[in-house]
């Protein structure tokens, strides 16, 4: 079996196609737009031929998490805590603002403190889908979720091996 399969990202396709022509095997030609797992043999030349960058090669299995220093793992969730009230500050403000400059500036603080917020947990390890730390969290969520949400976690618990 290929060590590494193609994925292609949509919102970056420019609809160009050369991968349509390089592919051996006609693993990209498919009617959602997104390439065929089980034709690919992850050969790469898609990825090589696309003028775009929209396709990118992922490994099948994932590298086991990176263990991290609680008292590490500790001070980045401080750090995620105070985003999380900056962002309720700033969502109380934003409600009373009158400008539309104002509202996008804040908007913009708002999204930019989640962006934060996501990358201090991945750093925390809790990102990658194989990770011990992960799996926890969704565990976890199952009970503070409505339904809609609790059955998707319960799918991507069910997709998801642990490899740490």
């Amino acid at each position: 079996m290929n060590k590494e399969h193609a994925y292609r990202n949509l919102k970056l396709c420019t609809k160009d196609c050369l991968c349509l022509f390089v592919c051996p095997v006609g693993a990209t030609d498919t009617e959602n737009g997104q390439i065929d797992f089980e034709k690919c043999i992850g050969c790469g030349a898609c990825a090589r031929a696309c003028p775009s960058h929209a396709i990118t090669m992922i490994p099948n299995e994932m590298p086991p998490q990176q263990k991290k220093n609680n008292q590490v793992v500790n001070s980045l969730f401080l750090i995620v805590d105070s985003k999380i009230k900056q962002i309720q500050k700033l969502n109380y403000i934003l409600e009373q603002a009158d400008g539309e400059v104002e509202k996008k500036f804040l908007k913009t603080l708002i999204h930019s403190n989640k962006v934060m917020i996501e990358d201090l947990v991945r750093e925390a390890g809790y990102m990658l889908p194989q990770s011990k730390n992960t799996y926890k969290l969704l565990k976890m969520l199952l009970n503070d979720v409505d339904e809609a949400h609790r059955k998707t976690i319960e799918k991507l618990l069910e997709k998801i091996k642990v490899n740490d």
